[in-house]
């Protein structure tokens, strides 16, 4: 299995949100690889890691979740690979619920999602985003339960 980081996701997987798919909220499983140091594309100078410009981007995200219903699930540090082989470990994994696949899109789209997304582009070396659906847990606040 080869497996390859990306920051934007290629034709075919926007597509994909246009799509039917399962009803009610998504669950998106994050894999995400930080740059060392931030790069901003307009090219402003900054000292933040990737990590430190993708936390910027990560509170205006709960923030854009929250007033939609949806929120962050969970996040952490990835520490080891306990099972399986890959060439380099992500740094963190984080769960985020959206209400629908259709509703992630029109965030997306966004102007508020356009004007933080310079900090995910500049935070992020890469990631791995997976679509799941089935879930059955209940939003207490910004806590999954």
């Amino acid at each position: 299995m080869e497996v390859v980081n990306k920051v934007y996701p290629n034709e075919e997987q926007i597509m994909g949100f246009l799509e039917p798919g399962a009803e009610g909220p998504i669950c998106m499983v994050n894999l995400l690889k930080f740059k060392e140091k931030a790069e901003y594309k307009d090219g402003r100078e900054t000292d933040l890691t990737g990590r430190e410009a993708y936390e910027l981007y990560e509170t205006g995200v709960k923030k854009l979740l929250q007033g939609i219903g949806g929120g962050i699930g969970f996040k952490g540090d990835v520490e080891r690979l306990a099972l399986g082989e890959v060439e380099e470990l992500w740094d963190l994994v984080g769960l985020a619920v959206w209400p629908s696949r259709q509703v992630m899109l029109e965030v997306m789209q966004s102007p508020e999602m356009q004007e933080i997304g310079v900090h995910r582009s500049a935070g992020l070396a890469g990631q791995l985003n997976i679509e799941t659906t089935g879930f059955t847990g209940q939003w207490l606040g910004d806590k999954l339960q």
